[in-house]
């Protein structure tokens, strides 16, 4: 195995030290006084320029980065008249500086994610920081232990939402999830956020990028009981695994051992509901079916 990763996790950087909060939370606020000005709600918004209504809602209050692209779109939409369009530039050297701000054990991996075109990510306690609404990342986060102060959960349910772009990407990487059936049932901040990440999961599930399955659990084989893991394919480079316990993380490139967590990986897959299964397993649980 060849570790890349530090072991030890360094002190972190504040988000507000690079200033890309304050200019995702003041771009939010203009595209939402836009909208009202235009008479638009964020349903008719998301409609207008092809996004849900999730992603409008998580843009307009600085947690979700948006996209050029969506920028492009919402200022025609919105006849901004080029307000929008002049905030490119800035928005894609912040999105280049929010790269480096996660803990030092953490960004190899960070930095691979953002330049993958294919990610397969197998998880056994919660669901995906990149399938996570916001509740339900602030939730995990205000009850791990020891206990985080205020200022440090924000920073990082930020920074696990600012990782969600690469689902907004295009031309988008390939996409695939596979969650133990467990996740599913385990309502972490509560019923109401509960069903709104089951909703969440719905809703990037039913993207034609992404394959999203549940492994159920009266499944009576599985090749892997030991942890979650991710692969992934950074362009132009070979296959990494990346594994994390306790804080400690190992970006795994040494060929033979990628080859077995893929290997595992085509068994999970094969093993697991259909993304067609899995969908309606959420919709039945959502009472949607």
């Amino acid at each position: 195995m060849n570790d890349l990763s530090d072991r030890e996790e360094q002190p972190e950087r504040p988000v507000e030290a690079d200033g890309t909060t304050y200019l995702f939370k003041a771009l939010g606020k203009m595209i939402k006084a836009l909208r009202e000005a235009a008479g638009l709600q964020q349903k008719e918004l998301a409609a207008r320029v092809r996004v849900s209504e999730e992603l409008i809602s998580s843009i307009e209050r600085g947690v979700r980065v948006p996209q050029p692209d969506f920028l492009e779109n919402a200022d025609r939409a919105l006849g901004a008249n080029g307000v929008l369009l002049a905030a490119i530039p800035e928005v894609k050297e912040a999105q280049r500086r929010a790269r480096t701000r996660h803990p030092d054990w953490f960004r190899k991996f960070a930095e691979a994610e953002a330049s993958s075109v294919a990610l397969h990510y197998y998880e056994v306690q919660a669901v995906p920081g990149l399938l996570q609404t916001e509740d339900y990342a602030r939730a995990l986060f205000r009850h791990r232990r020891p206990v985080l102060d205020e200022e440090t959960i924000e920073k990082r349910v930020a920074d696990r939402l600012a990782r969600q772009v690469i689902l907004d990407r295009w031309p988008a990487p390939t996409f695939s999830f596979v969650l133990e059936e467990s996740i599913l049932h385990r309502p972490m901040g509560g019923e109401a956020v509960h069903r709104a990440q089951l909703r969440r999961l719905l809703e990037v599930g039913r993207l034609r990028t992404v394959h999203l399955q549940v492994m159920p659990m009266k499944q009576d084989e599985h090749p892997c009981l030991d942890s979650s893991f991710t692969l992934l394919r950074p362009k132009g480079r070979n296959e990494v695994a990346y594994t994390e316990t306790y804080g400690h993380a190992n970006l795994i490139t040494d060929p033979e051992q990628v080859r077995i967590y893929s290997e595992r990986y085509g068994i999970i897959r094969a093993q697991a509901l259909t993304p067609h299964e899995s969908l309606a397993l959420i919709e039945k649980m959502l009472g949607e079916r």
